[in-house]
């Protein structure tokens, strides 16, 4: 059985705790209704019945009707203009009418009973015979600071008003000529409209009657039977169903003590972290030991599973805009993909709890983000990562869409959710470049910092090969080489290639001391003792720690400086001293003062770089040779010890060496010998 390797310092548990507690107190404080059902099916759990009261919620058509036919019914507003009334009234006692004045007084009455109903001012803007057409319609009408609903049956127009002055004129005066009377006494003067239409308050008034449709039709008592064993899920079943849903999300379904629902809580946050904790354990242990990077991977955890609490508190149906194949994103820049894989599935579980649909999401962002990750190696510079973001936002329709097919078709109509699917893989394309920020904050280097080292246009590699021409095509060697091996046994191939380029930069101190730099007729050993020849090579560790100093290089790539030697011995000098009756005990002067290789990348490094260095000196290159070659230097490497403290298995060590030979024999392969032309041939 593996040995899981667990972290010693208690600095490695702090995190995890401040997440544990960021777990607990986002978790959602209300019981999830844990029933799954659609349209058309069975109901397949036992008899559900209500357990208290709730209202029934109307469907989205229902209520989109209704908005319809309340914007097509709009109420018209008026205002009572109370000067009318009272200047009419007034004008009655100055009224000529003759011999007729016993009538002043029933004239009087009628002004009186035609204001108190009130008389409509004409508008141009209002329907006037539309409204008088529809015996049901209504009119608001403000007075005192109070508006009430009045039918418009029980006020009058103009022309209403003047046909009954006109009545009681001839109930009040018999045998007059009512229009003679009517004109010579100025009587038309009296009705002047008190009912003034209000054109945007109308419209204020109409707008919130749309807005504030009721969104329930009825309630179902608790104790009914909502839905029986077995029966089909009908659109009414459904309806009642969605309804005591929403009732239930909010809480009311809750009868427990509320203790309960905290002690829930806390071990779900507890099972979260440990998973996450266990996940970082198999992967990769030794990211414990880097602080800076095991911060960064639990904030972007902790990062997507607020944004699930937040999206649900908000609007759940943010799921779909929120870019949360991101995560992947963010992880990938500094991780290895088996190592992102398991922390992006993770981070995606507190969706499940947090979203109404949890599943689905899941799946979809499970999905998207897998994919994310294969294609975003091969589009991640420019304008290539719209691609991305295309490939990213095809594969969320598709599995979107096959949900939808599950639930109906119908469901696929809804373009407003994949509006939101195609803006929040834009929403990955704009948000990638706060890895820059991450990165610095947390002092790492990216996949795309470490392909910017590798340029080989940069000033350091330029130096580098203007002044060791030999040491900076030792190193491209060593870099293919070593990218083939970093491929084989699933080492970060970035990091590797950048290790491999900057490793021999302390050679530029002293070029000519090392024999790929020499040039014709000089000997730079000549004249120093074995010691010193072996304390100039040595020295270019510490002369590249200095330059990558200097350049700003990134630790990481320090680590290959100092470790792609790690204590070993120069050989050749070591040798020529023994031989020449040296004293065995002091050696130490032969020997790097560096550090044993710890990562898959650093060990293939220092194989690398010692059998590509040693292949030179082969007169035979043939296979047996070649594999005698690497064979030799990487036993010999592992029974210096050098490979103690390294994260690497014997299998992959195997593998690594098979790579090296099979990529050698190609590199020394025979070529075809081109026959020596003859004199007298013919053109």
């Amino acid at each position: 059985m593996e040995k899981i390797n667990f972290p010693k310092k208690f600095k490695a548990y702090l995190p995890l705790i401040a997440l544990f507690v960021l777990l607990v107190f986002i978790m959602p404080k209300s019981p999830k209704f844990n029933y799954d059902y659609r349209k058309g099916s069975p109901w397949m759990y036992e008899t559900l019945i209500a357990q208290f009261d709730f209202p029934i919620l109307k469907t989205d058509a229902q209520l989109q009707a209704e908005r319809e036919k309340a914007g097509l019914n709009a109420i018209p507003y008026f205002r009572v203009d109370g000067k009318a009334s009272s200047g009419s009234m007034s004008a009655v006692s100055g009224l000529d009418l003759g011999k007729w004045s016993d009538a002043r007084m029933a004239i009087s009455d009628a002004v009186a009973m035609l204001y108190s109903k009130g008389i409509m001012a004409p508008a141009a803007s209002l329907n006037m015979e539309e409204l008088l057409q529809n015996s049901e319609g209504l009119i608001y009408v403000q007075k005192n600071r109070r508006a009430e609903k009045v039918p418009v049956s029980e006020v009058f127009t103009l022309e209403e008003a003047s046909s009954m002055m006109r009545e009681t004129l001839a109930e009040a005066c018999p045998g007059c000529d009512i229009d003679s009377l009517y004109s010579a006494a100025g009587i038309a003067s009296l009705i002047a409209p008190d009912l003034i239409f209000d054109q945007q308050t109308t419209d204020l008034i109409h707008e919130e009657s749309i807005d504030y449709v009721s969104v329930t039709q009825g309630v179902v008592r608790a104790g009914q039977v909502i839905v029986s064993e077995g029966e089909m899920v009908t659109a009414e079943i459904e309806q009642l169903l969605d309804s005591y849903k929403a009732e239930f999300d909010m809480g009311v379904g809750y009868g427990g003590p509320r203790v309960y629902m905290w002690l829930g809580n806390i071990f779900i946050a507890f099972c979260i972290v440990s998973v996450l904790f266990l996940a970082i354990c198999y992967c990769n242990f030794r990211i414990f030991d880097e602080y800076n990077k095991y911060l960064y991977l639990l904030m972007i955890f902790a990062l997507a599973a607020t944004g699930s609490s937040l999206v649900a508190g908000i609007d759940s149906s943010l799921f779909y805009l929120v870019p949360f194949t991101l995560i992947s994103l963010y992880l990938l820049a500094f991780f290895t993909k088996r190592m992102v894989f398991s922390v992006y599935f993770i981070s995606l579980l507190p969706m499940l709890i947090f979203a109404p649909n949890g599943v689905e999401l899941f799946v979809m962002y499970l999905v998207a983000g897998s994919v994310a990750m294969l294609v975003f190696g091969f589009f991640n510079r420019g304008w290539l990562q719209f691609v991305t973001a295309l490939i990213v936002f095809v594969v969320m329709t598709m599995v979107w869409g096959a949900f939808r097919l599950t639930d109906g078709i119908a469901g696929l109509t809804d373009y407003h959710t994949v509006l939101d699917m195609g803006l929040g893989a834009l929403l990955s394309v704009a948000c990638y470049p706060l890895i820059y920020l991450f990165e610095k904050i947390f002092k790492l280097v990216s996949n795309t910092k470490l392909a910017e080292l590798s340029d080989t246009n940069n000033k350091l590699l330029r130096l580098l090969a203007d002044k060791a021409p030999g040491t900076f095509q030792h190193c491209l060697q060593v870099m293919n080489l070593a990218d083939a091996a970093a491929r084989s046994i699933d080492a970060n191939v970035l990091l590797v290639r950048a290790g491999a380029l900057y490793h021999d930069i302390g050679k530029i101190s002293n070029p000519q001391c090392f024999t790929e730099n020499e040039n014709p007729g000089v000997q730079y050993h000549a004249g120093l003792t074995v010691k010193e020849s072996a304390q100039e090579i040595i020295r270019h560790v510490s002369d590249g720690l200095a330059l990558a100093d200097k350049h700003g290089l990134p630790d990481v790539i320090k680590e290959f400086i100092v470790s792609h030697h790690g204590t070993t011995c120069t050989g050749y000098f070591l040798t020529k001293y023994l031989n020449d009756g040296g004293n065995p005990d002091e050696t130490a002067e032969f020997y790097y003062d560096g550090v044993k290789p710890v990562t898959k990348e650093q060990v293939i490094l220092m194989v690398c770089d010692a059998v590509e260095a040693a292949s030179r000196s082969l007169k035979d290159y043939s296979p047996e040779s070649i594999s005698a070659l690497v064979d030799r230097i990487a036993d010999g490497k592992a029974k210096e010890n050098q490979f103690t403290d390294a994260d690497i298995s014997l299998r992959e060590l195997n593998t690594l060496k098979e790579v090296i030979k099979s990529y050698l024999q190609q590199m020394y392969h025979s070529r075809v010998s081109y026959p020596k032309r003859k004199v007298k041939a013919g053109k």
